[in-house]
């Protein structure tokens, strides 16, 4: 049971985030879109990759093919309709990728969903050569900061809350099972397959929808701004640090993550890979569980550690 003072608390804060437009400044409102997508981003990995521990780095696949969906799209379809063009694509080949990748696992699982996001890079760059002659598109859209802000909000509001289903589920627990043991779950008639597929088409799914919408944020897209492998690292790095096995863990992540990457961005552009994998390293050896599993053990210790109230009895 929660206490009413985390309800109450968690309460203000939602309403505080839905109504920030009206009342923040053109600065904080593009750092809220910015936030509000590193948060989609990284729940919509942690998913999958949470429960099941598949290290996936094809976020940056989905996120460009959303944002190139609305790229094209925008300009012959009602808004709708595009984002919603660019989450069937985004199903789309996350169904036929899982299909053919979901049986590999450990580092196999890691080389091809890294190597997939610079096959696709690849791909969209000879195709705008060789038949658009340009490498490049302009996005105008008629959506406001506002509403970009809303949607994202709300695209992060449906992941949590479906993470928070999930976790409660069936569906969630064999996805654990898998995490914890894919060999003794098959023999216990867990469908391996079919789990990890569907939370693997969810994610991907929104993955793409918050690419389209980070995309009418931009006047000017091309291969290596869709595709940036960066995105796959950051999202990971943000899941990793807030804890992705908790239902909140990655948002934990992504707020201290999401600014210190922006200054190193504006301070240390030529060594921010470097830094990004200094980072990986820290994570690993001194927050393995995150910050919420570090919190997690905190509080069990703590609670070990005060004795039982007798006083009633």
């Amino acid at each position: 049971m929660k206490s009413p003072a985390i309800c109450v608390a968690g309460l203000l804060v939602g309403l505080l985030a839905v109504s920030a437009p009206l009342w923040t400044s053109d600065y904080h409102l593009s750092l809220g879109i910015a936030l509000a997508s590193w948060g989609t981003l990284a729940s919509a990995w942690a998913l999958f990759s949470g429960p099941t521990r598949y290290v996936s780095l094809a976020t940056s696949a989905f996120f460009g093919v959303g944002a190139y969906a609305t790229a094209v799209l925008h300009e012959a379809m009602p808004w709708p309709l595009v984002l919603a063009a660019a989450g069937a694509i985004s199903l789309l080949l996350a169904l036929v990728v899982g299909l053919s990748t979901l049986r590999l696992s450990g580092i196999y699982f890691v080389a091809f969903t890294f190597g997939l996001s610079e096959l696709l890079r690849q791909c969209v760059t000879w195709f705008e050569v060789n038949y658009t002659q340009t490498l490049s598109r302009y996005v105008f859209s008629d959506l406001s900061a506002a509403a970009i802000y809303w949607q994202l909000l709300a695209l992060c509001a449906l992941v949590i809350g479906a993470r928070a289903l999930l976790m409660r589920s069936r569906w969630g627990l064999a996805l654990r099972a898998v995490g914890d043991d894919e060999l003794a779950a098959a023999h216990c008639g867990v469908p391996l397959t079919r789990v990890k597929l569907l939370a693997f088409v969810f994610s991907a799914t929104c993955i793409g929808c918050t690419g389209a919408l980070m995309a009418t944020r931009w006047t000017y897209i091309d291969p290596g701004i869709a595709f940036n492998p960066n995105v796959s690292f950051q999202v990971l790095a943000m899941a990793l640090f807030g804890g992705a096995a908790r239902l909140l863990g990655p948002l934990l992540g992504v707020v201290p993550l999401a600014l210190l990457f922006e200054l190193l961005m504006a301070t240390a552009p030529n060594a921010f890979s470097l830094l990004l994998g200094l980072l990986f390293m820290l994570i690993v050896y001194a927050l393995p569980q995150g910050i919420a599993g570090w919190i997690g053990t905190w509080r069990l210790r703590l609670a070990r550690r005060v004795p039982p109230d007798r006083s009633a009895a």
